[in-house]
């Protein structure tokens, strides 16, 4: 049986449409970012991640969202421009989406029943929550905002 997450698609910065059943197999980390919170020096850590665990079966997409303290206002192009040029960042990164609420993409609808935060409480509190999801697709945690993208070393390793 194929997994649900599999069933979703989105477009990446440059507007492609990608299908997260091209990732099949693989260990996917799905994170909301912004480019102008406290938390965005950890593009940073999750570029590490990429580098050190990319051949090993691991894909990390970021996912540009502006609901948090409109701290993401910049366009596709500012995006991108801003990721690489300050942090290196060479990983997925998609068109900036909603997160929360009505107009949410259908995947963090998702993910969120998947894998809900603390108390059981499914919206994303927010920018940078992280989703591990495994080689079957199966959603296997949620890391609140304040966790370090280092401190997902172990359990991305497990899974690879």
């Amino acid at each position: 049986m194929t997994s649900p997450v599999y069933q979703f698609h989105f477009k990446s910065l440059q507007g492609q449409d990608m299908a997260l059943s091209d990732y099949a197999g693989k260990v996917l980390l799905l994170v909301n970012t912004a480019s102008r919170c406290g938390f965005t020096p950890q593009y940073a850590g999750l570029e590490q991640l990429h580098q050190e665990f990319a051949e090993r079966g691991l894909v990390v997409i970021g996912f540009p969202c502006n609901q948090f303290g409109k701290q993401e206002p910049g366009d596709s192009r500012e995006i991108g421009e801003f990721c690489r040029t300050h942090y290196g960042v060479s990983f997925v990164l998609a068109e900036k989406i909603e997160v929360n609420g009505a107009d949410a993409h259908p995947l963090f609808q998702y993910l969120t029943q998947a894998a809900p935060g603390v108390l059981g409480s499914e919206p994303i509190k927010w920018n940078f929550t992280k989703f591990l999801v495994d080689r079957d697709g199966k959603v296997r945690a949620r890391f609140a905002p304040m966790t370090p993208p280092s401190a997902l070393k172990t359990p991305i390793s497990e899974l690879l």
